[in-house]
């Protein structure tokens, strides 16, 4: 089946005859001015002719080019196919034009037609409309390289944009808190000596906490479930330092588990409530995560009955690094709150899959 020919909108068709229609009165106009030179005594209705004959014509290729250029783009066509085809309907349109000239003059001067081609106008016509269509192609060549230099310019911006933030995004998912390395290092140390076994598996999962903020090759988001995965190698360790002094809630549907977040996105936050709202509780220290989704938006909260936050707060290593990911990845698409009635940080990004 052959494909449907596509024709421009109406409002671009008139906005296009209204250009072109005094391009042509003006075509007309000089080619009378080089006939007056040549020959002074020429009569009015010819000069009203030739204006008439340049006015059709020009609308007539203006039109087929309209359609042609609807059709095939000198960005997606072959270029000698797309020089062929518009030259092609430059004559076309000429042909048109004259015989329509004809008809159109004839009617409104009540002149004689005589016969049904007029060939021997074709050749000065011709010469003409492709001289004046060679500029306008080049013309509009000139547009297309200047849009596609700009296109690939502004390309190239946005993948820089993209790259740049992708190097932010990594280098803040490989921060991992010094303050918490060493605590955990001095654990270990502490359980060579009273527990090998539990020093060794405190080892097996820092190092497991540590591939998974280096590998750069992961995506800037991963499912929730990961994230997840993250956290609870996290919690893991902390376990071993605060034994039954700290306890630890996670409610998340499980339908939930297959949405994107960022990645490193709860670890901190937990880490935070633990080194700073909860580093005077020497009992009975609770953490809890909840996760939500409600109308596409994604709810985050991390909670723990520590100290209220103080309204001078200052944003340490965990919480500056979820700011910053966040206006990295959602720009103004999200909420971070830091609510005292519960106590807890909540977090509201898109949910996406």
């Amino acid at each position: 089946m052959s494909e449907r020919l596509l024709y421009p909108d109406a409002n671009s068709m008139l906005r296009i005859n209204k250009k072109y229609a005094g391009i042509g009165i003006v075509i007309g106009m000089v080619i009378n001015a080089f006939m007056f030179i040549g020959n002074t005594d020429l009569q009015l209705r010819y000069f009203i002719f030739n204006i008439c004959f340049a006015f059709f014509i020009t609308l007539s290729v203006t039109n087929i080019i309209a359609i042609f250029q609807c059709n095939y783009s000198a960005v997606n066509t072959n270029f000698w196919k797309y020089i062929l085809l518009y030259y092609t309907c430059n004559l076309i349109g000429m042909a048109i034009g004259t015989e329509l000239s004809y008809v159109l003059v004839s009617l409104a001067f009540n002149l004689k037609m005589t016969g049904m081609l007029h060939l021997q106008d074709y050749k000065f016509n011709s010469l003409v409309v492709l001289l004046i269509g060679t500029v306008f192609l080049l013309l509009h060549m000139q547009k297309v390289n200047a849009q596609a230099s700009l296109t690939a310019r502004e390309n190239d911006l946005a993948k820089a944009k993209q790259l740049h933030t992708e190097i932010e995004l990594q280098a803040l998912q490989s921060k991992i808190n010094p303050h918490f390395l060493y605590n955990a290092l001095n654990s270990i140390v502490s359980l060579i000596h009273e527990d090998p076994d539990k020093a060794e598996d405190m080892t097996i999962k820092l190092s497991k906490l540590f591939r998974y903020s280096i590998n750069s090759m992961q995506e800037n988001q991963h499912s929730l479930g990961q994230e997840l995965e993250i956290l609870n190698t996290y919690l893991d360790i902390e376990r071993v330092r605060f034994g039954d002094r700290m306890s630890f809630e996670i409610i998340v549907p499980e339908e939930l588990k297959t949405v994107l977040v960022p990645r490193f996105l709860i670890q901190p936050l937990v880490e935070n409530s633990i080194k700073h709202g909860l580093k005077n509780k020497t009992s009975d220290a609770r953490i809890s995560v909840r996760i939500e989704e409600l109308n596409g938006t994604l709810t985050i909260s991390i909670g723990d009955n520590g100290f209220p936050f103080p309204d001078d707060m200052q944003m340490g290593h965990g919480l500056q690094s979820t700011f910053e990911k966040l206006k990295l990845l959602y720009g103004s698409n999200h909420e971070l709150q830091f609510l005292n009635e519960p106590k807890q940080i909540k977090i509201t990004i898109p949910s996406k899959v």
